[in-house]
């Protein structure tokens, strides 16, 4: 029996009040919660003065690059980046090399998993136009991700002939990437002989996702199926959602698009593209306004690394995407001091909310039986985010230089310190997560 108490914590309670006092961990659970806890020497004493315990991050949609593309990043260092940024779990997207398409692949990735992740690990199975048989059978997995747009080959599925048997098949949540590729490739043509990133946020303009968040609403309306929008990134999109969402369907937001616009690109270039792009400053207000109002449930990376040598080509070979488990929970706490939205907002936005989602079991809470999956979190002082101070391989943000305070002091997963301090425990393994 290993225990570990926790002392003198401000603890974010299920019901969004705080308690100041103490909890007591046990074998990987949350034992007990009290203003004081008297117990004779507990294995591990964490004194947690001026600190804010949270629960831990659940990141729904991260690509973390292993198997195949590990010059960008691996399981290893993107879990080493998790838990120095308070995320304890994440569920991973299938375009590596090879893709998560068959229950093979996504075998190969929970045993890679298993022997290099410092936090706990779920993945996503992606659907391609003839791999039905895998989608409804594949075990354990988080979802099913379609690419309705922003890809190429395999795991693109693009036109509504293609989409409808998946949609009509199976009970199994359905994440979309909603773009409308045939308007894509329209866009690229007109705009083909400019080469200034800002021009990704044009050819994949807001109607390129209104369009495709239409059709995946349409098809899950005629199916009644689960459908979850991921990375919303429109205020188009927002107010759509806001008439027609029904109950079954669910939407996520990124940082990036609730705090960078399209003025990114002219301070940090085609560091700031990504897939859906940046938008136009009054997309960030009504983004905000909806993930406010629960129209948006819950918030997402899309952690997406590439290497700083890849990111200097000129566009379009520049790839899209950015790092983001570090620095999410310390730019969302950022936005409470600022009066933006509360810390129990950010906490359900973060991690109850996904675990909802998901139906993970016993994950987001801060309750006795719950697994020990936490954050102490100081948010009385700032710090600038630095390249130096990066765990991800690519080694940039494009948060670089902003002062931001929230910043995790110590997480544990399952009960087990794995980051504290500035130090990792690279010996700590996450689990497998469960999903009912």
């Amino acid at each position: 029996m290993i225990q570990l108490l926790i002392r003198h914590a401000r603890i974010l309670l299920p019901d969004g009040q705080f308690l100041f006092g103490d909890v007591l961990l046990q074998d990987g659970k949350i034992l007990e919660v009290a203003s004081e806890i008297i117990t004779p020497d507990p294995n591990i004493l964490i004194d947690a003065t001026g600190l804010t315990l949270l629960p831990g991050v659940i990141d729904p949609q991260v690509h973390f690059r292993e198997p195949g593309l590990e010059h960008k990043e691996d399981l290893f260092t993107a879990t080493c980046a998790c838990a120095k940024g308070g995320v304890t779990s994440f569920l991973e997207m299938p375009n590596t090399h090879p893709l998560t398409i068959t229950q093979r692949a996504l075998d190969d990735k929970l045993h890679l998993a298993a022997q290099k992740c410092l936090v706990n690990y779920g993945f996503f199975i992606g659907a391609t136009t003839d791999n039905l048989p895998d989608l409804l059978i594949a075990n354990p997995t988080c979802g099913i991700k379609i690419f309705m747009g922003s890809a190429h080959g395999t795991l693109l599925v693009s036109r509504e002939a293609e989409l409808e048997p998946i949609f009509a098949k199976g009970t199994r949540l359905i994440a979309v990437h909603a773009e409308d590729q045939a308007r894509i490739i329209q866009r690229r043509q007109e705009f083909h002989n400019i080469t200034y990133p800002a021009i990704h946020s044009q050819i994949q303009d807001e109607k390129t996702a209104l369009n495709a968040t239409k059709l995946a609403l349409k098809l899950s309306n005629k199916y009644q199926r689960r459908l979850h929008i991921l990375h919303l990134s429109t205020g188009i999109e927002a107010e759509f959602l806001r008439k027609n969402k029904p109950h079954w369907v669910t939407a996520e937001v990124t940082p990036q698009h609730l705090l960078l616009n399209t003025e990114a690109y002219d301070r940090i270039g085609t560091l700031a593209q990504m897939n859906p792009p940046l938008r136009s400053p009054e997309n960030n207000t009504i983004l905000w306004q909806a993930l406010l109002d629960g129209i948006i449930d819950f918030i997402a990376t899309d952690h997406a690394p590439h290497t700083l040598e890849e990111k200097a080509k000129s566009y379009p070979n520049s790839p899209s995407g950015m790092p983001g488990v570090e620095t999410s929970l310390p730019l969302m706490l950022t936005q409470t001091k600022l009066g933006h939205c509360s810390i129990s907002q950010v906490a359900n936005w973060m991690s109850t909310a996904v675990a909802k989602a998901y139906k993970i079991p016993n994950k987001g809470l801060i309750k006795p039986g719950y697994d020990a999956d936490l954050v102490l979190v100081d948010l009385e002082n700032y710090a600038p985010v630095q390249r130096k101070n990066l765990q991800t391989k690519c080694g940039w943000s494009p948060f670089e230089g902003w002062e931001l305070t929230g910043w995790p002091i110590v997480t544990l997963v399952g009960g087990q310190i794995v980051y504290e301090r500035g130090k990792l425990n690279t010996d700590v393994r996450g689990n497998s997560l469960k999903f009912e």
